[in-house]
């Protein structure tokens, strides 16, 4: 499963630094990798880092930190629970890096506990039905792409739900369903189409009238809840 996703073809248009958006997965040029590492002597002693672009692994675009330079790309990944769980975060030069497709619930799904099956059924099931198609992120995602344990008995599965316009409330309303009677938490995002993201579970929770953080490359910002729900007044 691992080496089938890594092996997945890049976007074929040009890269270019102002299309970035959160979660977005790149691969990354394996000397300048070693050149990022270099320059890092902190993460000297790090598990897996050091092979990590020469294996095909990717990073995954994350929140500009305040005052980085924008000139970099923000990148970084997670290690598995075992080595720490840590969050590794670097700012690597636009030309090193280039675009990889997303990888879907569906693509992913082998590589989760047997027991989250049903689950990961109906969650695949909500998506047809909106014509939607769930993406990955979090354990799962880093699971099936590199093959090393990310996940346990108490891991959440990450979900990142694009929308091509309003959020349809009974979207929501399934995902509050099938969390029900899941095995793992549901978390994640619904990924707007200005590229900004809200977690499924605040919308779904906010009072009329009320806001929802939304999260850009860039920054944050308040959003009217009832703009973006389907059907709305």
């Amino acid at each position: 499963m691992a080496d089938a996703l890594r092996s997945q073809e890049v976007r074929p248009q040009e890269f270019r630094r102002h299309e970035l958006r959160r979660h977005d997965l790149l691969d990354v040029e394996p000397a300048a990798w070693e050149a990022a590492l270099a320059a890092r002597p902190d993460l000297a002693c790090v598990p897996h880092l050091g092979a990590w672009a020469g294996r095909g692994f990717p990073v995954i675009v994350r929140r500009r930190h305040p005052g980085e330079d924008t000139g970099t790309v923000p990148a970084g990944l997670p290690l598995p629970p075992r080595d720490g769980k840590r969050r590794i975060g670097l700012a690597l030069p636009t030309e090193a890096v280039r675009a990889r497709a997303p990888v879907t619930l569906a693509e992913g799904a082998a590589a989760a506990p047997e027991a989250w099956r049903p689950a990961l059924d109906a969650l695949l099931a909500l998506g047809a039905r909106h014509g939607l198609a769930p993406r990955l992120f979090g354990g799962l995602l880093w699971q099936a792409l590199t093959g090393l344990p990310y996940l346990s008995a108490g891991s959440d599965l990450d979900l990142l739900w694009p929308v091509p316009g309003p959020v349809p409330p009974d979207l929501l309303g399934g995902l509050a369903a099938i969390e029900a009677g899941a095995p793992m938490r549901l978390d994640g995002e619904i990924l707007l189409p200005d590229g900004s993201g809200v977690n499924w579970r605040e919308l779904t929770a906010a009072e009329p009238g009320g806001t929802v953080l939304a999260k850009r490359l860039d920054g944050v910002d308040l959003r009217p809840a009832r703009t973006l729900l389907a059907g709305a007044p």
